[in-house]
Order: C-alpha cells, then sequence, then structure tokens
C-alpha cells in the first residue's frame, strides 16, 4: 500500500485534445494526442493505445486527465511528456477518464 502523501506527489490535470493522429511507428496501434492543458501547463503531447474505441474524430475536442509529472518517455519515436489516464477493461479495451462537465484545461485532479 501507498501512504496519503505518495499520492498527494501524483500532479493530474484536465486537458483538451486538440490534435490527433495515428502514431505510424508504434507497434501497437495508438495515437499522438496533442493536448492543452491551459496556462499552467500549456501543450503537451501523449501517445496512447486507443485506437480500438476512439477514432480520430471522436478525441479531437474531448477533455481528457492526464499524470503531468512522470518524466517524458521516448515512444515509437515520439517524446511523450504525459500520461493520458483511462479504465482498463476485457470487454472495452481503454475506456478515457474525463470529467463529467467541461473544466477548464489545467484544472487540478485532487
Amino acid at each position: 500500500m501507498i501512504e496519503f502523501e505518495d499520492f498527494q506527489r501524483v500532479e493530474m490535470a484536465t486537458g483538451t485534445i486538440v490534435e490527433a493522429k495515428a502514431n505510424e511507428k508504434a507497434r501497437v496501434p495508438a495515437y499522438i494526442l496533442r493536448i492543452d492543458f491551459g496556462e499552467s501547463w500549456g501543450e503537451k503531447m501523449s501517445s496512447a493505445q486507443l485506437t480500438a474505441n476512439y477514432s480520430v474524430e471522436d478525441l479531437v475536442g474531448r477533455q481528457i486527465v492526464a499524470v503531468m509529472n512522470f518524466p517524458p518517455r521516448r515512444i515509437a519515436g515520439l517524446k511523450s511528456e504525459v500520461l493520458v489516464l483511462g479504465a482498463v477493461c476485457d470487454e472495452h479495451g481503454v475506456v478515457l477518464l474525463r470529467p463529467d462537465f467541461a473544466v477548464d484545461n489545467g484544472a487540478a485532479i485532487g
């Protein structure tokens, strides 16, 4: 088990996907996402394996939740700067976590 203080060190925020395209270099089908996290975080890039449930058109304009303070990782030629969060289930694959109502980009998750 982790301590509550460990959880508090994870910085999560809301953002809006402004661009999505196929990551042609990925071994497992994935999208390259450009996400606007507002003034507090700016725009960030991420690679996400969402092709089973979402098209590019489904993703652009959608608000998501992401972990902001993991170190960047090189994924299939892309510097992925944030981890987009989703629930992983057998029936549906990855299902994005998102706010029920529109919120400001960069809103903290707590």
